[in-house]
């Protein structure tokens, strides 16, 4: 099963645990580590938070093409 066929089987069956797993443990989704978006006082760091923003941004345009 492909990784967009195991995605849309997961959708559609959100109790699959099994699958659930499967998706989130494939060798072929690459692991990416995002930075902290605040400080250890909770003070919000913009420039973390506008690179998440941005690397979020590429995944939706790139999953809606």
């Amino acid at each position: 099963m492909s990784v967009s066929e195991l995605r849309a089987y997961v959708l559609k069956h959100r109790d699959d645990l099994e699958a659930i797993r499967t998706l989130s443990h494939h060798p072929h989704l690459k692991e990416k580590i995002m930075p902290s978006l605040v400080d250890e006082k909770s003070v919000p760091i913009e420039e973390n938070i506008k690179a998440v923003e941005a690397t979020l941004k590429q995944r939706i345009e790139r999953e809606n093409y």
